[in-house]
Formats: C-alpha cells, structure tokens, sequence
C-alpha cells in the first residue's frame, strides 16, 4: 500500500477511448489525481460531475486526473468495459477512465473503496490520499474540499493542509480467487 511520500506506482492500462495509457503518458503533468472508481456504486456515481468539474476547472493550470475501474465485472456488469465505454460517453469524461481487469494496480496502490484518490506532485511523490469531499450526498452542502485544496497546495509547491483524508464509498469489488 502506498504511502505520502512513495512514489507512484506504474500501470498500462487500457482506456475507453481506445488508447493504453502508462504513467508516462502523464509527464507533463503537475500534479496527477489517480482515482480509483466505477459504474454502479452509488458514491462514485455522486462525484462523476465533481470529478468532471476539477478536470476541467484545473486542466490550465496542468493538473491530470485519470479514474480507474478495478472491479470484478463478472459479478458486477455495470462495471464491465463495456459499460464503461457508455458511462464514459454519456457523462463526456473529459479524463482518462482505465480498466484495471487484474486488480494488479488497486492492489498495489491499496485502494479500498470508490473513489479513493491518490494524488501525486510532478515528481509522482504522492501528496494526497483520501476523500474528494466531505459530503457525498449533497454538492452544495460541502464543508471540506479535501481534494481540491490539496491540488491548490501541490500546483504552488506547498504540503496539503490535509494529507490523508478518510475515503468513503462502496468496497472494490475484488476477484474471487
């Protein structure tokens, strides 16, 4: 499991827009949050447009944010590739959303729920990790913007006033081995 200060741990994995992407493929990137997620689990689903948003509010100022699906999708069919590929449309991600079939990368990041956020500065050190908010629920009620702070904080070269924040959401739906 990563801890702040590890460096990021690399991956190819294959996107729904047809490309593989590496942790290179982000080089250029100030900071990059790696948010594990997926389709059907009612936390992730209530920060698809917040997650949208930050992309967007933050593409100018070279911040990265790639969302990766590592549930099992025999179990759960909305999380299939597939269906990834529709959310994807549907919602216009205007950030890489990858398919993480082997689980290998949420195993080796330690992601437990979706979304759990990694971020890391320009050098790939991780600065962040955690909650995006504290209000799932309601957008308009959130009190604490743990995510987004951290970006302010990593893109001028400071600490995070927060480095870890407890994520909630639904379990990673792992493999049965």
């Amino acid at each position: 499991m990563l801890k702040i200060g590890d460096k990021a741990i690399d991956f190819s994995l294959p996107g729904t827009d047809g490309r593989i992407y590496t942790l290179s493929s982000f080089v250029i990137a100030k900071a990059i949050a790696i948010i594990f997620t997926c389709n059907h689990c009612p936390y992730a689903q209530s920060y698809q447009d917040r997650i949208i948003a930050l992309q967007k509010d933050y593409e100018q100022k070279s911040l990265r944010i790639v969302a990766i699906n590592p549930n099992d999708d025999e179990n759960y069919p909305e999380d299939s590739f597939d269906a990834m590929i529709g959310r994807a449309k549907e919602k216009k991600y205007n950030f890489p959303y990858l398919r993480d079939e082997t689980q290998e990368i949420a195993e080796a990041y330690g992601a437990e729920v979706t979304p759990d956020v990694f971020l890391f500065d320009q050098k790939k050190i991780m600065r962040y990790r955690g909650r995006i908010d504290d209000n799932w629920r309601d957008p308009q009620k959130v009190k604490s913007h743990d995510l987004k702070n951290a970006i302010d904080a990593v893109l001028s070269g400071k600490e995070p006033p927060v480095k870890e924040a407890r994520a909630v959401g639904c379990s990673i739906k792992w493999k049965d081995d």
